[in-house]
């Protein structure tokens, strides 16, 4: 009996969640508290994990709560999180960092729908701050935060035994995304992307300690373009990128949309693993397309 040949189709059904590392459960249980004083959406967070897969949330100085029914976590170190869960109404999905080394927390909300021209499209918003213990005064004043560190770097990320992609780094705004000849599942969009004017898309950049950066990327110009077509619409990506280990925790969000099918959401975990690719040096230099 072949092995890779028995199991090979089934592990490749998993696509970019194939290599993602099973749920972590240490958090179950805990509650937090978060004083985000720095970004656009500043304000007390507090979360209650009740157990393993629900949890109840407070966001803004408790201008918005609510509860999930369903919460994943991802570990990028021994001490460092990656807490997501989806919102419904109105729809959002938010994701915590949660740096227990460093006492800090880096909160992205991504909402559905603020922009009237294009209802599917998300926008992020993030805000930085730190844990709140009892009784202790958080004295330390460095936050994570924007970075340009990665600008310069291409990785091959390979998410399965038949999937990888190419990510430029090339703008401390802006990515590029590359698919590697021959790999099952991806001449589709490939093809589709070789409609766009460039694979360009916004991207935002964060330190949260020595070689582990988030990369948060939101396909906005494909859904511009390209809308129904594709069928993902806008998802947005965001990478727990720990480089000194060469592995990467992440989480998908976005809409499926089908004719004749109701909407679908998009929320799925991510895992992959870095090698160094060959890459040509106009993609570091080629203008973007999407700017002036």
């Amino acid at each position: 009996m072949n092995l890779f040949e028995k199991y090979g189709p089934i592990a490749a059904r998993n696509s970019i969640s194939q290599f993602c590392p099973p749920r972590c459960f240490e958090l179950a249980g805990r509650q937090f508290d978060f004083v985000i004083d720095t970004g656009k959406e500043t304000g007390d967070i507090h979360l209650d994990l009740v157990d393993r897969d629900h949890l109840s949330w407070s966001i803004l100085g408790g201008k918005q709560c609510g509860e999930a029914d369903r919460y994943e976590v991802r570990k990028a170190d021994d001490y460092t999180y990656l807490l997501t869960y989806c919102v419904k109404e109105p729809r959002a999905n938010h994701t915590f960092i949660i740096d227990e080394e460093q006492g800090l927390v880096t909160f992205l909300r991504c909402s559905v729908g603020e922009n009237p021209y294009y209802p599917y499209l998300i926008d992020s918003h993030w805000g930085f701050g730190y844990i709140k213990i009892e009784g202790e005064e958080h004295t330390d004043r460095r936050r994570h935060g924007f970075t340009d560190d990665v600008v310069g770097t291409g990785v091959r990320w390979v998410y399965g035994h038949t999937m990888s992609t190419t990510h430029v780094y090339h703008n401390s705004n802006w990515y590029r995304i590359q698919y590697v000849a021959r790999q099952a599942g991806t001449s589709g969009i490939s093809s589709m992307m070789g409609s766009l004017p460039g694979s360009d898309e916004p991207a935002d950049y964060v330190k949260i300690k020595e070689g582990m950066y988030i990369v948060s990327a939101t396909e906005q110009n494909m859904e511009k373009i390209l809308g129904a077509k594709m069928g993902f619409r806008s998802d947005t990506l965001l990478f727990l990128d720990n480089w000194k280990r060469m592995y990467s925790v992440g989480r998908g969000y976005g809409t499926m949309t089908r004719e004749g099918s109701p909407d679908g959401e998009i929320f799925c975990m991510i895992g992959k693993y870095a090698s160094q690719p060959e890459i040509e040096e106009h993609m570091f230099t080629d203008p973007n397309p999407y700017l002036v």
